[in-house]
């Protein structure tokens, strides 16, 4: 044992003992949310598909879910098969329009539990009009607050960048969580991203904490794949989570069909991966 979570028979990919994570007990009453952001200012690296996936897994396990959209390209929104060009009211409107009122900004989706706050690319004009605001940095964390009685987690899938709208999510989260794929070009930027963090914990956001580093795109097979995570478990530590996701062709396949590898192809390797990342996350107490 260590602490109250069981020790498994085998090192797992990070090359630790993989503890058994228990499957969560039903939530009897829901909220107030915890905020997690999905932070990585490199592109490609799995924040899309992580936040879709660990929050269609959470919600798999009775938690109510709130999805945000806060990257002008919309992609969260379009891989759950809304079109991000028919949306009246989006994240924008919520962020820049006085008077707007979350829960008419949030759709349901397909998934029981699991919601949806949309973007798309009127959000690319947010970042400069938000320079003039009056506390500027705390805009999404205003608009968020009514709606976190309502949920158990809030996932915000970040732009990859360091700039306004990202600080804006950091400032409005309780933790960050890392998707960082398994190349060394991708380690590069983890210390600087790390940077930012500790820069919003002093000046804009105390409670914020590093909920962890995921390893994406893994293939077990390649010695590089298994050089980055060492790497990085040796730098991070306890940091790191013992979930790692390997490298598949059916995350773009389920992106396409528009719904998460949980309901896509719900036995695949994939989708057992997210369920137990949601496991570990609540595990850690980092989801309830």
């Amino acid at each position: 044992m260590q602490g109250q979570i069981e020790l498994g028979p085998q090192d797992g990919p990070t090359g630790r003992p993989v503890p058994v994570f228990p499957v969560p007990p039903p939530l009897t009453s829901h909220g107030p949310a915890r905020v997690i952001a999905m932070c990585n200012q490199k592109g490609g690296v799995g924040k899309t598909t992580t936040t879709i996936n660990l929050g269609a897994a959470l919600a798999e396990y009775g938690r109510r879910v709130l999805l945000v959209d806060f990257d002008p390209q919309g992609a969260l929104s379009a891989g759950l098969g809304v079109n991000p060009h028919e949306l009246d009211k989006t994240v924008y409107q919520l962020l820049m329009e006085r008077g707007t009122d979350v829960r008419e900004v949030i759709r349901e989706t397909g998934i029981d539990g699991l919601d949806l706050l949309p973007a798309n690319i009127d959000l690319s004009a947010a970042e400069v009009q938000l320079v003039g605001e009056v506390a500027r940095e705390s805009v999404l964390a205003r608009a968020l607050r009514p709606a976190l009685a309502d949920y158990d987690v809030v996932l915000i899938d970040c732009q990859p960048s360091l700039g306004l709208l990202t600080v804006n999510a950091l400032t409005a989260a309780h933790g960050v969580l890392i998707p960082l794929e398994c190349e060394f070009f991708a380690l590069r930027g983890v210390a600087l991203l790390v940077e930012t963090i500790e820069k919003v914990q002093e000046r804009l956001n105390p409670a914020l904490e590093v909920d962890g580093i995921l390893a994406t795109m893994f293939d077990g097979r390649t010695l590089h794949s298994r050089e980055v995570v060492n790497r990085v478990v040796d730098a991070f530590g306890d940091d790191v989570f013992h979930t790692v996701i390997g490298r598949t062709v059916k995350f773009p396949d389920a992106t396409v069909a528009a719904e998460p590898i949980t309901t896509y192809a719900a036995t695949h390797p994939g989708a057992e991966a997210y369920r137990q990342l949601a496991r570990e996350l609540v595990a850690r107490g980092d989801a309830a």
